[in-house]
């Protein structure tokens, strides 16, 4: 934190009755806790958990403000991009995943018909 926090950086200590800096939740940064991260409760809950509350938070957020806000937030964000990285980005993406389906679709055609691999 820096060395002035800024008035909405203070909270009201209760005990000492005076404004002190907000400390900030979860491990201290540099800690062997900070630089695993999310990693325990990734293991405890599983992929299936992240999944299933990211549905939820993106089926609320539709109910609230209506498919049309993610048009909205996906052009700002385009906008964005190309104002930040220039349109040559676009064509530099474009080119790798162009090259990614070419690739997929030559071994689309390789793979056999049943999906099943020709080695034992």
């Amino acid at each position: 934190m820096s060395e002035n926090p800024s008035p909405s950086d203070l909270v009201f200590d209760q005990v000492t009755g005076e404004k002190r800096p907000r400390r900030k939740p979860g491990p201290k940064p540099g800690t062997e806790a900070a630089k695993r991260g999310g990693t325990a409760a990734r293991d405890k809950y599983g992929s299936a958990f992240y999944s299933r509350i990211g549905t939820k938070g993106g089926s609320t957020v539709r109910e609230r403000h209506g498919s049309e806000f993610y048009t909205d937030i996906g052009r700002k964000g385009g906008e964005s991009t190309k104002r930040n990285k220039g349109v040559e980005h676009y064509s530099r993406i474009g080119r790798i995943g162009g090259k990614r389906a070419h690739h997929r679709k030559e071994s689309d055609e390789l793979a056999p018909a049943n999906g099943k691999s020709a080695s034992k």
